[in-house]
């Protein structure tokens, strides 16, 4: 059996484990794909826009801005550099809309967390 009374921290990785997360980023690359489907098929604006996540992960790290970041390069690549100031403004709307969302907690957490509190740090 296992003894749990050597732990004095709890760590959680919070996005789709406490709260909703990647519903948003699901939503934000369906609006992406809607404005530059004059460009290229859906399909690869999805893997262009996560081959240049991946490629800027180590600068931008993880987050909606280096989300922003990455979905604005893929746009000018995708277009050729073609892509109109009007479209790289609808991406940072993206962007905003999503850093605008509520933090809403999955189901069970708050009662979850406060059973640990008195515990764990």
């Amino acid at each position: 059996m296992i003894s749990y009374k050597n732990i004095k921290v709890i760590a959680f990785d919070a996005d789709d484990t406490l709260w909703v997360n990647e519903t948003y980023y699901r939503e934000a690359e369906h609006k992406f794909v809607k404005l530059l489907s004059k460009y290229e098929t859906k399909n690869k604006l999805d893997q262009e826009l996560f081959l240049m996540e991946m490629k800027n992960l180590r600068l931008y790290g993880y987050g909606i801005k280096s989300f922003v970041l990455s979905m604005i390069e893929s746009a000018l690549a995708l277009s050729n550099y073609k892509i109109k100031p009007t479209v790289i403004q609808q991406i940072i709307d993206i962007g905003k809309e999503m850093l605008e969302k509520p933090i809403e907690l999955l189901e069970g957490v708050e009662e979850t967390l406060k059973a640990l509190n008195p515990h764990y740090k």
